[in-house]
């Protein structure tokens, strides 16, 4: 694993409080955003970039309603003056977005993703980074799943979709790590 510079930009992506929403609480990993902050804090603390993107649904019925309660960053990760946030509509945090520009605008190569949830935006947005060139890590310990029912009744565990979806992004999209190999990094 080679060192973060200000090549390297660390990514949260829809850490909002629209995650303590019952809907969200079949969490694999419910420690997630504790280690998310503790990245955040390493990062400001080496005056790496950050960029925080916000999740904003038109749809009243969604925890991420633009007008929502849900709509605020979860206070462990609270973005400070100076720091980039991006709003999206869509899951991909590129489509529609000033994102890329902004990534290619300051230089920005590789891209240490964190947020919610690995089998929705984080999967589609880690592969549209990887289409558009990006080096892209994602510490597991910074992402979570939850349960998924399929069309037929079927509940898939959230462990067993967190384990599904790792596999299929280091298969071919992104270097996955955990926050003390990228907090390693940093030194």
């Amino acid at each position: 694993m080679s060192l973060l510079d200000t090549s390297s930009a660390l990514i949260v992506l829809d850490v909002q409080k629209a995650m303590d929403h019952p809907r969200w609480n079949a969490k694999n990993n419910p420690g997630y955003a504790d280690v998310i902050a503790k990245l955040l804090a390493a990062f400001r603390s080496e005056n790496l970039p950050v960029i925080h993107i916000r999740h904003e649904d038109a749809n009243p019925a969604s925890s991420f309603y633009v007008n929502g309660p849900g709509q605020p960053f979860k206070d462990e990760v609270t973005p400070r003056d100076g720091e980039t946030v991006i709003a999206k509509q869509q899951n991909c945090a590129f489509v529609g977005t000033p994102l890329e520009q902004h990534l290619r605008d300051h230089g920005i190569k590789r891209l240490i993703f964190t947020g919610v949830v690995i089998h929705n935006s984080l999967d589609v947005t880690i592969r549209m980074a990887h289409c558009l060139g990006f080096e892209n890590w994602l510490p597991l310990d910074a992402t979570t799943a939850i349960d998924v029912t399929d069309a037929n009744g079927r509940t898939f565990p959230a462990q067993d979709v967190f384990d599904l979806y790792a596999a299929v992004l280091a298969s071919e999209y992104c270097q996955l790590t955990d926050s003390t190999a990228v907090l390693s990094a940093l030194a």
